[in-house]
């Protein structure tokens, strides 16, 4: 960015404004698959400074000077979600603090991390539920962005469903809080003068005059991230408008969210863990059916590869478990055994049962873990938290622990979030071993069995020039079947660059038209997040592609 546009910046912005290499370094890459460079990188103090900003974009796009900004938590966004060219605001390093928490909600800012706001919370007792695999390094405002969800979605849904309140920076500077409206306070707003009166009056009628074929458009699937969710802001039945049901999703591309409200719940205090051994994958769609009828509170997966990779990286995993290293090997040495015998199952399920009792989850725990085993299948109810907790590390560590640790290949997030509905897995699942095993792929698969959502993550070499082609053929042939299926593309992970230019495909273009008009409604000029949920342009997406198996 040319130096008297930083300059002007500086005027107006309190936070940090930066430039050094280093930093924009950093801020070129997520966890995804791409690089792409900002030109300048700011991290605003408070909301004033985020209010100054947008005002000082939207000038100069009035007065023909290009610009726009992409905000930013965490990084740990796995489709190039913030990535830019241009501005990237981040959150994390002032505007990250919890402004107040109750019995029953917190308020926050949205670069507060998702570790430390459940400390708090779980200080009260209390949860927001939707947290991901990855709660130990992500922020509460990705997790808005994108949606998301993780092992508790099965029971508590996704992000979505904790969102009481939204406090919004708009593309002309003003300020708006979105929550649930009544019909009648619906009207008052339309009755505004302003950008926020014009966005509801728009709005309504767009979602008054598609209902239909908004209501049509809605995957068959029990969650998902792709694409604006116009299905879910009025509802008559309710007689209620909620404009934060869009904003959630949005990846930045809508308006620049300063302050969250979560409705919180108070979780089941007891919990315990049946382990599912499956040795073939053809019995997986029979095994979860089978599993959800007991009602677990989650059901996750990891397979054999993620088993494997986790015994090499044990001494990571010591670290991550905090034990002593003779009591941890103690307890691992089953799954050092069966590395060493060659009997590693090909799946492994964790289905979790809670109670408001040790012995009430228990008791469930073991009516299903007897099932499972009444039917053939290796199955075990673990004896306490502390072995359960092998498990889940194994499970919520996977992605990260092979980011981090593989050598001469990379983790290669591109099918790594889709879904389908979990009665479709018996025909659907066939059909996706047939598309992958056409390739030579050392691939690992985890995820969110109850709702069958996958997490494929295949270990390529991205210093191969042949690899862009090789991922843009497997994508295209996975997301056709499960767009036959009626599913979708990403069920938590979000569009991002990855993903955003298949939404025409995956919607048609009908609804595809009104994502554009609702990016328009919210954003006329483009300043929010470009190319991503809308305009994508998947040839830029693929020549940012990183070439080099080196984790920066």
């Amino acid at each position: 960015m040319e130096k008297k546009y930083v300059a002007q910046i500086k005027e107006i912005f309190r936070g940090d404004v930066r430039t050094d290499e280093e930093t924009l370094v950093r801020l070129s890459h997520d966890t995804s698959l791409f690089s792409v460079r900002p030109s300048l990188a700011l991290a605003p103090r408070d909301v004033h400074d985020v209010v100054h900003a947008v005002l000082y974009v939207a000038k100069m796009n009035a007065e023909g000077i290009r610009m726009s900004i992409t905000a930013r938590s965490a990084g740990t966004d796995m489709t190039g979600g913030p990535l830019t060219e241009d501005i990237v605001m981040e959150f994390t390093k002032y505007m990250n603090t919890l402004k107040k928490i109750t019995d029953t909600y917190a308020i926050v800012e949205p670069g507060m991390y998702y570790r430390d706001f459940e400390k708090a919370t779980i200080a009260k007792g209390l949860l927001m539920p939707s947290y991901t695999a990855s709660k130990d390094i992500c922020a509460v405002g990705g997790m808005v962005a994108n949606n998301s969800g993780g092992e508790k979605t099965l029971t508590y849904g996704k992000t979505e469903q904790y969102v009481r309140r939204l406090s919004v920076v708009l593309s002309d500077g003003s300020r708006a809080d979105f929550e649930k409206l009544t019909f009648k306070e619906l009207e008052e707003k339309k009755k505004q003068k302003d950008f926020e009166g014009e966005i509801y009056r728009r709005m309504h009628a767009l979602c008054e005059t598609h209902a239909e074929i908004l209501k049509s458009a809605k995957p068959n699937v029990t969650k998902n991230s792709a694409g604006y969710y116009l299905w879910n802001i009025l509802d008559k039945d309710t007689q209620t408008f909620d404009l934060t049901r869009l904003i959630v999703g949005s990846q930045g591309t809508l308006g620049l969210v300063t302050e969250i409200e979560f409705a919180l719940i108070r979780p089941k205090q007891h919990s315990r863990l049946v382990v599912i051994f499956l040795d073939e994958m053809q019995t997986l769609a029979g095994v979860i059916g089978k599993l959800l009828t007991f009602k677990p509170e989650s059901l996750e997966s990891y397979d054999d590869h993620t088993f494997r990779f986790a015994m090499r990286l044990f001494p990571i995993i010591m670290k991550r478990m905090k034990g002593s290293a003779i009591s941890l090997a103690f307890r691992f040495w089953p799954e050092f055994k069966a590395v060493l015998t060659g009997g590693v199952p090909k799946l492994i399920l964790l289905a979790e049962f809670t109670g408001d009792s040790d012995a009430e989850a228990e008791k469930k725990a073991q009516i299903a873990c007897t099932a499972m085993k009444n039917d053939g299948y290796k199955a075990r109810l673990t004896s306490d938290a502390h072995e359960a907790e092998k498990y889940w590390v194994m499970r919520r560590e996977s992605f990260n622990l092979l980011r981090q640790q593989m050598k001469g290949v990379r983790t290669a997030p591109f099918i790594d979030d889709f879904a389908v509905h979990p009665d479709d897995l018996p025909k659907f699942l066939p059909e996706l071993y047939s598309i992958l095993d056409q390739y030579s792929l050392t691939y690992t698969i985890a995820g969110h069995m109850g709702d069958a959502n996958f997490h494929i993550i295949p270990l390529m070499d991205l210093s191969n020039p042949e690899t862009k082609n090789v991922i843009q053929e497997i994508t295209d042939k996975v997301y056709t079947l499960v767009l036959s299926y009626r599913g979708t593309i990403t069920a938590e992970h979000n569009d991002g660059l990855i993903r955003s230019s298949y939404l025409s495909r995956m919607y048609g273009n009908e609804i595809y038209t009104l994502f554009e008009e609702t990016k328009n409604i919210f954003d006329p000029h483009n300043i929010f997040n470009p190319g991503k949920k809308v305009g994508a342009d998947r040839a830029y997406a693929f020549a940012h592609m990183v070439n080099s198996n080196i984790i920066t």
